[in-house]
């Protein structure tokens, strides 16, 4: 199952110093300035083990001067609603505001899991203006400091045990593939859903969680067996006044986590847009499979090889340094090509599974090492002797054994990847490459 967090409270209180603390980047933009965080952040964090979506909201204010005050408002609520454990954050070395109590009131209708996080806990008298957070209703306040981390550790522990758990059977087989089609709004995602499954409906179980999780539809038509994901927001989106934006993407990281393989929709007739580079970001993250998928070709006017070449490329382009995807250019409403995205969507999933003999691997790379070897450092050369495929990975993943594996830089590691890719099917899935001490 998915799972989100979300970070919310008041401007300047240090929201996007926790996120950029707790994903461990540097994503967001941190200043004191208030209402410097209008467009979300999205990002991704790995504690003992278990790993969970964390959006960053803008600041909740009321009769402000600034122009975005009702699209950021707006975003927080969609974030509230959409999120399995909400992180409020407010300002120890202030106090409780008016704004915090207006905040602290719309959580409390939610009925969400809350954690309530005083922040910078570390300047000055701070740490004795705690209490007065317990007249918010919200629990026991926990003490941090996004700045240098004091008290996170524990946060996060407080946040893995409020995650909501899957039980046995809401969980599809493992070992049938699970497709998620996500993109902007009007890329065509409901138009090929129903492109696939909207004549005579195949549909063997549909397996749902709470309200909230990933739905698996099981579709098994003309020779393919795979989930469809659907999100419970695609179903309640009538009932939400949402940014549709913004919207889209929070359906979409639940999309993608529950599956293995995205078929990412791009609108041809508007061509590569942010929200796209964002799913798409999304999409890598999670280190999921990918298949583009440039619909609604039968609207544009040029048609051609060379045009699909040109559109290709900047497709590429834009999504690099992973242009190892296939794209399709497809019209949903016209049904051309939808059984190709079927057909690529699942040799994208073999490729996610493909499993190199060890001594198949060893015989290529060790030779193409030796034409090509790292690049010496300080005047010492990196050795590698051994290579091998973890069987068992989430994602195909070498390991290669050497002398020096702290000198083995970004762009060997690329060389490496690209010499893997250029010899066996890799097409739309990540690679993961690791250098260990021999």
């Amino acid at each position: 199952m998915s799972r989100l967090v979300a970070i919310v409270g008041r401007p300047n209180v240090g929201k996007s110093t926790l996120f950029n603390r707790l994903t461990q980047t540097r994503s967001a933009i941190v200043d004191d300035t208030a209402g410097t965080t209008r467009d979300r952040q999205y990002g991704k964090v790995d504690w003992n083990g278990q790993e969970f979506s964390i959006v960053d909201t803008g600041g909740w204010v009321v009769n402000s001067d600034d122009i975005f005050e009702e699209e950021i408002n707006k975003q927080v609520e969609i974030a509230i609603q959409e999120a399995d454990v909400i992180l409020f954050v407010v300002d120890a070395s202030v106090g409780v505001t008016d704004l915090d109590d207006k905040v602290a009131a719309i959580l409390r209708r939610s009925k969400k899991p809350v954690i309530l996080v005083a922040n910078k806990e570390d300047k000055g008298d701070a740490r004795f203006n705690v209490p007065e957070f317990y007249s918010l209703g919200l629990g026991d306040p926990v003490e941090v400091s996004s700045a240098n981390g004091a008290g996170t550790g524990d946060l996060l522990d407080l946040v893995v045990a409020d995650m909501p758990e899957r039980t046995e059977d809401e969980a599809p087989e493992d070992n049938v593939a699970k497709f998620a089609i996500v993109g902007r709004p009007n890329a065509g995602k409901s138009s090929l859903i129903n492109a696939f499954i909207g004549e005579e409906r195949h549909i063997v179980t549909d397996i749902a969680g709470t309200t909230r999780d990933s739905i698996y539809h099981r579709y098994n038509k003309f020779g393919f067996d795979f989930y469809l994901v659907d999100t419970a927001g695609i179903r309640k989106k009538q009932k939400v006044n949402e940014d549709i934006e913004y919207y889209s993407v929070i359906r979409s990281i639940r999309a993608i986590e529950a599956s293995d393989v995205c078929i990412l929709m791009i609108d041809a007739t508007r061509g590569i847009e942010a929200q796209d580079g964002n799913i798409f970001s999304l999409i890598q993250r999670n280190k999921k499979g990918l298949v583009v998928c440039v619909n609604k070709w039968d609207l544009i006017e040029d048609r051609s090889l060379e045009a699909q070449k040109r559109y290709e490329a900047a497709v590429r382009s834009k999504f690099a340094p992973f242009t190892d995807f296939p794209i399709i250019f497809t019209s949903a409403l016209t049904k051309q090509r939808i059984f190709k995205v079927l057909e690529t969507a699942i040799q994208v999933y073999e490729n996610r599974k493909r499993i190199i003999p060890t001594s198949q691997l060893n015989t290529y790379m060790l030779e193409q090492i030796a034409i090509t070897p790292p690049p010496s450092n300080k005047g010492k050369f990196v050795k590698i002797k051994y290579v091998t495929m973890l069987k068992d990975a989430f994602v195909p993943t070498f390991v290669f054994f050497c002398n020096l594996p702290q000198w083995v830089k970004e762009p060997y590691r690329r060389f490496l990847e690209n010499k893997i890719r250029d010899k066996w099917e890799f097409s739309g899935t990540p690679i993961q490459i690791f250098m260990r001490d021999k």
